[in-house]
């Protein structure tokens, strides 16, 4: 198995890099006495390289000039008008902005002197190849058919845990936007619904490492922008998909003996289908895909060897049986005088019924000591309505745009509990509801700068989570009393920024402030007896960022970043009431939690060539009061051996790394690309009081480990449009609290081929070829050890039919 991986890592590499920068040049003509616009003045674009004729423009009847699709390089604007001298402008269109405002341009009569006029021009924003990298889901032929959880797992510097949740440079801190903005996928459990979306209705996936001040602060390891497609012919575009597929087939360990087991052979049914309609003054879209599947999330084996010489082996398989809807729409209207108005809409709905027997079987005797089997049913989804108004003054992207949106998340879950054991024979309910409601308000402005731009905002937003948790005890029961039916949960945040880009011919300077004042309550119910009061807290936080940028030539570049960020615990950490899928191996939040700060340093250096590319970056970060998930015994319970499973903050923690990102054209028809992220991961010693389900004092030992990950793909083109692609991830032997996770590996592979007179496109792809993705954990805890295994659902093999109507 080893070797295979080796050869196919030996082979792979291939991803794309960063899409080509078009400006857009604007500015205003006039007669340098009177200060009257020059109607029809001539305005030429000439390459500075060999001072041939790239494409130019007549000024209006105020003067001003629009020149657009410039690529990236430097140009000289001459500017003449008859009976003017005319005017020389150098221009760089460089990486950072988009549009160029030269301002300006004051024409001198022909029979007075000259001078000259020199403005260096920027674009705004769209690609820093640096520290911001956009990855076309058209290139990523190996998890297109599957999760957006699946596409994302070969991008460079990414991995993926057992929980489903992205990890960027070793962290899950992530803000996750859908199109640029917050959703509800922030909300439970931080990236509760991307190992369920489908990838099939994505255009990118957009990740930044270190976000500027325009950002919310949340989100220490950076961001990931996922785009919805959507077509910008003008007329009508349909198109539509459909992708079928089977999981887990096949299995990395036998069940423990039940009469269910875990589910395998797993059948998937995908369909989509987009529509938009782009006119003059309006566009309109409609997005819809289906999700119904069989599923393995979680397939959870432990086996815990006690200090007294016991040991107990369980499993928990989490079948699943699943339909999931999404459905967006959205429509712009652009009112005239550079106004617009856009108002969109997401539904994500999603249901499903899991079932599990769990068995707890005496290690020495292999005898089943206790059975413990339930159903679960549960619907959760979010619904976000936004609307964006946007002002465009007559200079091209000087701009200001006002946005106002709501999401409502919700999770409706309940557990119908049954236990067969020497203890007892009972039966339990537990009925959690949860509702997330977040409503942002924000401003912000841009103005292009003659050598770059200024943005200012602010952002006003209320977010709050009610809980209900209704229990029904059967005899003997084994759900904690004392919990309350209730809780809410709730912030409050106050934000402005500044933030300002310079580019010049050999440096780049990008700084920017944000301020946030947050204020952040959770009311208990009185009759909770773990906790004895609510908790309320504020902050006052500045969080600088800072990027500088120097040019060594056209092919080579350096940067040097500095920022701080904020990762507040979210309602799943926070969350009083026990989960009882696993009632010894009990997972409970903790009310008391802080966020936790990052202090972030980056130097990276860039080197372009003909055929590829090469971005080098050294890292280091700072965490102040990190919260983690710990193992700790519950004393209190004489009759059953139950491992709590609880967040708490602990301490501090610094992760030093160096990542590579490499691309290479190999021949004409072949890519390849790849990274690897090695890092150093210190997480520090504590000790912490425990307070769940008594308090306790709970010691936290320091670990250090060198660990790193490895991505890499092949991409080949053949004849008739055919495109095949290789994957290759690696996981690297790492440190988590309180022990270590061993490496793991995935091998994924994709072919697209054109059909039906190219209007369609035939895609099949196989992910974690030899089903070696699964998670095996190395617990070290007082009083036990433990070995934790999860072989979730990672090998998927699907076909999938997209035409373009």
């Amino acid at each position: 198995m080893k070797q295979l991986i080796l050869l196919a890592a030996l082979l792979a590499c291939a991803l794309p890099a960063s899409a080509q920068i078009e400006a857009t040049v604007s500015g205003q003509v006039l007669d340098a006495q009177s200060g009257l616009p020059l109607a029809n003045a001539s305005v030429t674009v000439l390459s500075a390289t060999d001072g041939l004729p790239v494409t130019g423009a007549l000024a209006a009847g105020d003067g001003r000039f629009v020149v657009s699709g410039l690529p990236e390089g430097r140009y000289s604007i001459t500017t003449e008008f008859l009976g003017y001298a005319a005017a020389e402008t150098p221009l760089l269109v460089g990486g950072l902005n988009e549009v160029y405002n030269l301002g300006e341009i004051a024409l001198q009569p022909a029979f007075e002197g000259i001078e000259e006029v020199v403005a260096v021009g920027q674009q705004q924003v769209l690609e820093a190849t640096l520290d911001r990298r956009v990855y076309s889901m058209a290139d990523r032929i190996a998890g297109s058919t599957g999760s957006i959880l699946d596409a994302m797992r070969g991008l460079p510097g990414v991995t993926v845990d057992q929980e489903g949740r992205v990890l960027l440079r070793g962290s899950d801190r992530v803000s996750v936007l859908i199109d640029g903005k917050y959703s509800s996928l922030t909300g439970f459990g931080n990236q509760s619904g991307l190992d369920s979306i489908p990838a099939g209705n994505i255009e990118s996936i957009e990740i930044i490492n270190n976000p500027s001040a325009a950002y919310d602060a949340a989100g220490m390891a950076g961001i990931i922008n996922i785009v919805y497609r959507q077509d910008r012919d003008q007329g009508m575009n349909i198109d539509a998909g459909l992708t079928i597929a089977s999981g887990t087939l096949s299995r990395r360990r036998d069940d423990l003996p039940t009469d269910l087991g875990s589910f395998s052979r797993n059948n998937k049914l995908i369909p989509s289908f987009n529509l938009t309609y782009n006119a003059a003054d309006f566009s309109y879209f409609l997005q819809s895909e289906f999700l119904v599947q069989d599923d393995i999330p979680n397939n959870e084996f432990t086996s815990r060897f006690y200090d007294d010489g016991r040991v107990i082996l369980s499993q928990v398989p989490e079948n699943r049986d699943q339909e999931q809807y999404i459905i967006s729409t959205g429509v712009d209207r652009f009112l005239g005088d550079g106004r617009s108005l856009s108002v969109s809409a997401i539904l994500d709905f999603e249901t499903h019924t899991d079932i599990a027997q769990v068995p707890f079987i005496d290690g020495e005797t292999m005898q089943r000591d206790r059975f413990w089997f339930w159903r679960e049913k549960e619907d959760t989804g979010y619904f976000n309505i936004n609307a964006d108004y946007t002002r465009e003054f007559e200079e091209p992207g000087h701009e200001i745009s006002v946005s106002l949106q709501y999401t409502r998340g919700w999770e409706d879950e309940a557990y119908f509990l049954n236990e067969e054991s020497a203890v007892r024979i009972g039966t339990d309910m537990t009925h959690l509801d949860a509702e997330e409601h977040t409503l942002p308000f924000q401003i912000d402005y841009v103005r292009p700068l003659a050598a770059g731009r200024l943005e200012l905002g602010t952002r006003l937003q209320k977010r709050w989570i009610p809980v209900t948790y209704n229990v029904q005890r059967g005899e003997g029961t084994v759900i904690y009393e004392g919990l309350g039916d209730w809780s809410e949960w709730g912030e409050e945040i106050i934000a402005g920024y500044a933030n300002y880009v310079l580019e010049r011919e050999r440096y780049d300077v990008e700084a920017g402030v944000r301020i946030e004042q947050t204020d952040v309550y959770y009311d208990l119910p009185p009759e909770n007896t773990y906790y004895d009061q609510s908790d309320s807290y504020d902050y006052f936080k500045v969080y600088p960022n800072v990027r500088l940028t120097y040019k060594i030539d056209d092919a080579n570049s350096l940067a040097a970043y500095y920022n701080n960020r904020v990762d507040r615990p979210g309602e799943a950490e926070l969350r009083i009431f026990p989960k009882y899928d696993d009632p010894e191996l009990l997972k409970v939040g903790n009310p008391y939690l802080r966020p936790q700060f990052t202090e972030t340093l980056e130097v990276s250096y860039e080197h372009l060539w003909n055929s590829g590319s090469l971005i080098a970056s050294a890292y280091y970060r700072n965490i102040d009061d990190p919260f983690i998930r710990v193992f700790a015994i519950d004393p209190t319970n004489t009759t059953y051996d139950i491992v709590n499973r609880i967040y708490q903050n602990v301490g501090s923690g610094e992760q030093t790394g160096i990542e590579l990102i490499l691309t290479q054209d190999i021949a004409s028809n072949w890519d390849m690309s790849g990274s690897i992220n090695w890092y150093d991961n210190v997480i520090d010693g504590d000790q912490v009081a425990l307070l769940f389900p008594i308090e306790r004092p709970f010691i936290v030992e320091r670990s250090e480990n060198n660990t790193w990950d490895l991505s890499l793909t092949n991409q080949l083109q053949f004849a008739n449009g055919i495109r095949a692609q290789l994957t290759v991830v690696y996981y690297a032997e790492r440190n988590i609290a309180q022990g270590t996770q061993d490496a793991r590996s995935s091998v994924d592979i994709g072919i697209t081929k054109p059909v039906l007179g190219d209007r369609g496109e035939l895609v099949f792809s196989l992910t974690d070829l030899f089903n070696d993705f699964g998670i095996k954990q190395n617990i070290r805890g007082a009083g036990f050890d433990a070995i934790y295994e999860n072989y979730y659902e990672t090998q998927v093999l699907s076909v999938g039919l997209n035409y373009q109507f």
